[in-house]
This record gives C-alpha cells, sequence and structure tokens, in this order.
C-alpha cells in the first residue's frame, strides 16, 4: 500500500461563489467529511502546507492579473467575467490551491510520500498568464510546474487533462515549451473553444501540445483506448520525470454539464494507467489536481476511485476498489470504435518523436 496525499484546508470552502453557482463548496464538503473518518483518515496522509508565494505564482501568471485577483479580498462578491465569481476569500484559496500542488511535489521529490491528490477549490486549467476566466482564478498546475522547472531542475513534465472542458490555460502556459507534454482529451467544440486537434504547440514547443476532441457520448471503453493507444505512448517517448493530472468529474455520466458516459470504473483505469506509467517512468511520481465536477453523487465516487488506486486498496468497507479484474482486462483491450479516436492517433503518429 502507498503513501496517498491529501490536501484538504478550510480555505477550499470558504470560496464563496455565491447561491446556486455550479463551482461551490458542496462540491468538497461531504467529501472532506468522509475523509475525517477515523477508518478512512487512517489510510491517508494529511499534510500541512502554505500558501504558494506571489513570487511563485508569477512564474505563470502576469504581476497585472495577480493584482487584479488579490483586489477581490476587499469585496464580498467580485466577479472577473461572467462564470467566475470570487468573494473576500477567494485569493487566499487560489494560493492556497496552488501552495497544496507545490507541497505535493517537494514531498514526491523528497520521498516523503508516494502520490497525491489535491482537492483544491478554485479549479485551476482554465486561467491563463493574463487571465482568470472559468470559475479558475490562478491555474493550479501550471504554477506547480513552472516551480518545479524552476526550482528542481525538471526539464520533462507530463500533464494530463481528463476534464471535460480542455484547459486552455495549461496550453496557453507551455504551448512554446518543449519542458511540459501537456495532453487533455475534452468534449468538443465546447468551452472555451480551444483545444482543436491541430494545435500541437509553437517553436519548441511543436508537438509538446497533444489534443483529443471529443463529440459527445464517448464512455470508459473509448476513454480506455485514449490513454492506451496515445496517452502510454506518448509518455513512454517523453519519459516524463513527473506526472501531473488535471481530474475533472464532469465528463462523467450524469453530469449537468457534459455529455460524456464515463463512469467511475473509468476513472479508476485511467488513474491506473498513469499511476503504472509514473512507476515505470519517473520513480511514482504523480500528483493529481482537482478541476471540474458538478454532480456530486460523481464527485464522491470519482474521488474515491481516484484515491483507492492511488493507495493500492480500499479506503472502508464502503468504499471498495472500482476497478475490477474483469474490468481491467476489458479496458486494456479496448478497441473502441470512434471517428474522433481513429483521427487522433493518425494525427500523433505525424507529429514529430521527442
Amino acid at each position: 500500500m502507498r503513501r496517498t496525499a491529501v490536501y484538504k484546508h478550510p480555505l477550499f470552502l470558504a470560496h464563496n461563489t455565491g447561491r446556486d453557482h455550479l463551482e461551490s463548496a458542496d462540491r468538497l464538503r461531504g467529501l472532506f467529511r468522509e475523509l475525517e473518518r477515523p477508518e478512512v483518515a487512517a489510510q491517508l496522509v494529511f499534510p500541512s502546507f502554505p500558501k504558494a508565494s506571489v513570487s511563485s505564482i508569477q512564474l505563470n501568471h502576469s504581476p497585472e492579473l495577480v493584482l487584479t485577483v488579490a483586489a477581490t479580498a476587499a469585496h464580498v462578491a467580485s466577479y472577473l467575467d461572467a462564470d467566475t465569481r470570487t468573494s473576500s476569500d477567494s485569493y487566499e484559496a487560489a494560493l492556497m490551491a496552488a501552495g497544496a500542488a507545490i507541497d505535493g511535489i517537494k514531498r514526491l521529490e523528497r520521498g516523503e510520500i508516494d502520490n497525491g491528490f489535491c482537492l483544491v477549490r478554485p479549479p485551476g486549467h482554465h486561467a491563463e498568464p493574463n487571465r482568470a476566466m472559468g470559475f479558475c482564478l490562478f491555474n493550479t498546475l501550471a504554477v506547480a510546474a513552472k516551480w518545479a522547472i524552476r526550482h528542481l531542475g525538471f526539464q520533462r513534465i507530463m500533464i494530463v487533462d481528463w476534464d471535460l472542458h480542455h484547459g486552455n490555460g495549461t496550453q496557453k502556459s507551455f504551448y512554446r515549451s518543449e519542458k511540459v507534454l501537456y495532453c487533455s482529451c475534452h468534449q468538443f467544440p465546447f468551452y472555451p473553444g480551444t483545444g482543436a486537434l491541430a494545435e500541437s504547440g509553437e517553436g519548441r514547443g511543436w508537438g509538446y501540445t497533444v489534443n483529443i476532441p471529443l463529440r459527445t457520448g464517448h464512455g470508459n471503453l473509448e476513454f480506455a483506448r485514449i490513454f492506451n493507444d496515445i496517452f502510454m505512448p506518448l509518455a513512454r517517448t517523453y519519459h516524463p520525470q513527473l506526472i501531473l493530472v488535471s481530474c475533472g468529474f464532469d465528463c462523467m455520466s450524469g453530469d449537468p454539464v457534459g455529455s460524456q458516459r464515463v463512469t467511475a470504473t473509468g476513472i479508476a483505469y485511467m488513474t491506473k494507467v498513469l499511476l503504472e506509467l509514473a512507476e515505470e517512468l519517473c520513480q511514482g511520481k504523480i500528483l493529481f489536481a482537482l478541476e471540474g465536477g458538478y454532480d456530486e453523487e460523481n464527485m464522491r465516487k470519482g474521488v474515491w476511485a481516484v484515491l483507492s488506486e492511488l493507495r493500492g486498496a480500499p479506503l472502508a468497507a464502503d468504499h471498495p476498489l472500482w476497478l475490477l479484474s474483469e474490468d481491467l482486462q476489458r479496458f486494456r483491450a479496448s478497441k473502441a470504435e470512434s471517428a474522433c479516436i481513429d483521427q487522433a492517433v493518425q494525427w500523433v503518429k505525424n507529429l514529430r518523436s521527442f
């Protein structure tokens, strides 16, 4: 059984997006209570961690954006765009979210934990270097990746994003860099409008952005094929020193925003594949961060599926492993038919080798 860190903090609940907002503290409140059950908490590590410094945030974001977000602390409610509402605690929560990811990387590098899951709010992958958007203030994993490049000397980080929406902010942060391989599978066309197949990077970053745009209705077997036939070979070619995962549960069946059909079993399989790649390629160094997901039961099932795979054992009698041996065999052999995936496989074959 592995030492799995869970990053949680009261500020992630204090970030108040207002009444009836999709991205509310209710997404995490029940999960936090369950994680505090003694029989569950005993299976996990709950590190203390500091907020990210402003200088760390500015590794990825402009001083102007940092000042804009910081100014929201003086107001009960502010809107940074039509969807992105803040409260007086939101700036501190966003700093704490980035701090969780940075601390997770530090502990992975020191061998204090085997893997981790940052259960953070606000989410991050839509935040661009100069712009907060799509419920996101700062880009949690982009900040953490740039921190690892600057302070730990990492040269090859793989970011996998399975959120329903394309991570436009993460893509923009590394579009001209070979130091991050960004791989995203997302519903398309859909918000935020980016993530087309041909968006593959520029300059030294050409070929290091890999987008798998999907029509509606893709489920476990289709996502399994994406991981088997595209992400797994790419990882083995790139040979990352660290794997980061933008983990959204809005790709799951029944989410009020999306139209994909992944279940908790599929989430468990994607987690298992990435965990195996991390153990094979980078001494097991893998860190997940929460992005979207707006159905509370999906959130619950998805989080437990991820944590059970990361831990390598059920967390409690009422939280069994989601991925059974017969599911694993079926997913590993998946050749699910999808014109979107067929096109993506061919496109990736034509990209340059790393």
